[in-house]
């Protein structure tokens, strides 16, 4: 193969105007959903209340955005459409503190080089004019206060270009998305999607008088549905001190779905900085780091999360298209982030469900009224009447019967251990004590969310009854993280802070880069506590000299790698506290009831009550659920009744 002939050189010459803004139209327009959002932070900027966007073949024959913003006087549109010309930024100091959507002043310009555009525009107190964006002709027209810019044949002067769009379907879902974002970060704006002729989307406004986060639940349900609603938490958290003046704040607010609502794609996943939708490693990483304990396999949580910081200390120049920031302190930011998406998962769901009676009016059966069954009927089975009867009371002491286990190497007093009731915490809230402290007279069924142990099936699950009818856990699942959180307590109210390590009998070498070498160090320390001994061989060498004990059969050099890039990239202490989470995970697992283990009443119950207080107990180690709720209306469909 021939080697490729150089062309010849040519002169150093500056390019022409159309040509630099065809270029940057390059980074800029991508598609026309690129040209949407523009033009909608342009609107936002202009203080508008209402956004229509009106589109014709997916938005490549039109893109049309009104607004009853502020406007733009008559003898500041012929500026609009230059390279660089913006009322958003005007110093260096204004660059580093950016408050707008948009700053660069090279949108318009980009978009009139590739397409038709026009603006109609008038401001409260003059004459509306529209410009046109080839001719530069300005006129006299007729219009509300706001501004409407107009973008006709999208891609006319660069065929070329256009050929990479998809089809008029497509580049319409990718429209309709770019508003969602929007419509997600401003419920206090009205927005309707149009598209040749019919409305396709419209998201009302919340009134002033609505409280912020009121406005905020209502167009997560709006926009994403009823259904995120209903499967997702509150999220608020804020750092720093409020009572000093000069304190660097950073606040977190949103919704973030349960375990259960997550999903295959990270397709429903929202995050805002400073109003601005952004796509940044900080913030995913910090959100999926904080369901680790919770999420089963590779499933993606879903969450609309937004981010208060001080523009000072993040930087959204560094991307043509500005879904790209930097943030100046991004440890801290991934700290916020996590803590305040763990405190919203933290507490059991169990211990705040309402305890709502299936059937208040009666079954309407045969033509006839059957008055609703009493939770606790005379035909409940003769072991949960003697439970009833009697104070159960747990007794960790070998003599308990059904919690014998003959196999080697696990004695009773083990098992017993992991069942002593634990201590109220500032997170368990008001969730009952253990059934040995309680008589079932002063703690009627609707104070138990998980309600009564009835029985034991396949020695797998327990079955209980509250008042919303049957509760299935699964007593492995459960007792494991029970075990689990206890084993975090205790780890980090305890002295002892560091994993137990085994040296290797030959180090263990590799080629390591300058930052991996710097890491290493640079958290020599936290490499210990981690169990890890990784040290400089030769310059360009790293060795490895022990390993976590109970990682010790693995790659130990896959093992360093994995260690320095998280130490790299993220808090030590968060790197510790997953490490020592792993381990633990481990070894409540070997620890937790096994199945097919006979258990009481007395201790079924006792098992319930220790659910409802443990945080995270909703779901295992392995993200898999522990319990399930079937309603009493489901119970009636299975059997046909009522109908």
């Amino acid at each position: 193969m021939n080697p490729p002939i150089s062309p010849p050189r040519r002169p150093i010459r500056e390019l022409p105007d159309t040509l630099i803004s065809q270029i940057a139209a390059g980074e800029v327009v991508e598609r026309p959903a690129s040209v949407v959002r523009e033009l909608v932070d342009n609107a936002l900027d202009a203080q508008a209340r209402q956004i229509t966007v009106r589109l014709l073949a997916g938005g490549v024959r039109l893109i049309a955005v009104e607004d009853d913003g502020v406007g733009i006087p008559a003898d500041e549109l012929p500026i609009a459409f230059k390279r660089h010309a913006t009322s958003k930024i005007g110093s260096l100091e204004d660059l580093e503190s950016v408050a707008t959507m948009g700053f660069r002043g090279e949108a318009l310009a980009a978009i009139n080089a590739i397409a038709d555009c026009a603006i109609l525009s008038r401001t409260a107190d003059a004459q509306a004019f529209m410009l046109d964006g080839r001719t530069g002709e300005l006129r006299p027209v007729a219009r509300a206060p706001g501004t409407t810019v107009e973008v006709k044949e999208l891609f006319y002067s660069t065929p070329a270009r256009r050929k990479f769009l998809k089809t008029d379907a497509t580049e319409l879902a990718h429209c309709i998305e770019a508003v969602r974002r929007h419509a997600l970060a401003r419920p206090d704006v009205g927005f309707a999607i149009w598209h040749e002729g019919k409305l396709l989307e419209q998201w009302r406004r919340c009134t002033d008088a609505q409280a912020a986060q009121t406005s905020l639940d209502q167009r997560l349900g709006d926009v994403l549905g009823a259904d995120f609603l209903a499967r997702s938490l509150a999220v608020e958290w804020t750092s720093g001190d409020a009572e000093t003046a000069d304190a660097y704040r950073l606040r977190v607010w949103g919704r973030v779905g349960i375990p259960d609502a997550a999903r295959a794609r990270a397709d429903q996943q929202f995050a805002y900085v400073n109003g601005r939708f952004v796509r940044d490693k900080v913030l995913s990483h910090a959100a999926r780091s904080a369901f680790e304990d919770v999420l089963h396999g590779q499933r993606q949580p879903v969450y609309a999360l937004y981010l208060a910081i001080e523009p000072t200390r993040v930087d959204v120049n560094v991307h043509p298209t500005k879904i790209e920031v930097r943030f100046r302190d991004s440890r801290e930011v991934h700290q916020a982030i996590r803590h305040a998406v763990e405190a919203a998962l933290a507490a059991p769901r169990a211990a705040s469900a309402e305890a709502v009676s299936p059937r208040e009016d009666g079954l309407r059966l045969n033509g006839q009224t059957e008055p609703a069954r009493p939770l606790y009927s005379t035909q409940t089975p003769m072991a949960l009447r003697a439970a009833e009867a009697t104070p159960p009371a747990w007794n960790p002491a070998p003599q308990s019967a059904p919690w014998r286990d003959t196999r080697p190497g696990m004695p009773v007093r083990e098992l017993g251990a992991l069942w002593q009731p634990a201590p109220a915490g500032p997170n368990v809230g008001s969730a009952p004590q253990a059934l040995a402290q309680q008589r079932p007279d002063r703690a009627p069924p609707e104070d138990w969310p998980l309600g009564r142990a009835l029985a034991q099936l396949q020695g797998i699950y327990i079955l209980a009854e509250n008042t919303q009818g049957l509760v299935v856990v699964d007593m492995h699942a459960a007792h494991e993280r029970i075990v689990y959180e206890r084993l975090k307590t205790q780890l980090q109210e305890g002295t002892a802070r560091t994993i137990a390590s085994q040296p290797l009998l030959l180090p263990l070498t590799f080629a390591a880069t300058p930052l991996e070498i710097d890491t290493a160090h640079t958290y020599a320390e936290a490499l210990q506590t981690l169990g890890l001994d990784v040290a400089a061989f030769s310059a360009k060498t790293l060795a490895v000299r022990a390993v976590p004990a109970t990682l010790a059969q693995g790659d130990a050099v896959e093992l360093a790698r994995s260690v320095l890039a998280e130490l790299a990239q993220h808090e030590a202490s968060t790197v510790i506290q997953r490490a020592h989470n792993e381990i633990l995970s481990t070894m409540a697992c070997h620890g937790a009831v096994r199945a097919n283990r006979r258990l009481n009443i007395d201790e079924m119950n006792a098992l319930l009550r220790q659910m409802e207080a443990t945080e995270r107990s909703d779901q295992c180690n392995h993200g898999r659920p522990t319990w399930r709720q079937v309603s009493v209306a489901e119970l009636d469909r299975l059997f046909m009744r009522g109908r």
